[in-house]
């Protein structure tokens, strides 16, 4: 079991988000990731460029079919700490709210 831990860079809504889609995939494709959260390329580009200063992602390049393909995963310290985040909201959500822990 995670230990609970918020963590205020996977928390913005747009990071949160996204962690919860990679969080089941092995990676997305950035528009794929984009359409799904219905941001612009350059919200997202932000966003995902935060968490992986963070260390949370980690964005892969590659050419194919003459265009740059941009494929987003979440690292295994992004997942540790993604599976925190959830644990912690959680527990704040069960502590203010009984019966829903």
């Amino acid at each position: 079991m995670t230990a609970p831990a918020f963590d205020e860079i996977i928390h913005n809504p747009v990071r949160l988000r996204a962690c919860a889609m990679l969080a089941g995939l092995d990676f997305a494709a950035f528009p794929v990731l984009r359409d799904e959260l219905g941001v612009s390329d350059s919200v997202l580009s932000k966003h995902l460029a935060t968490l992986e200063a963070a260390g949370y992602a980690k964005l892969t390049k590659a050419t194919s079919g003459g265009r740059l393909r941009t494929s987003v995963s979440l690292t295994a310290t992004g997942r540790k700490a993604y599976a925190a985040h959830v644990a912690a909201l959680r527990s704040i959500v069960g502590a203010a709210t009984p019966g829903l822990a």
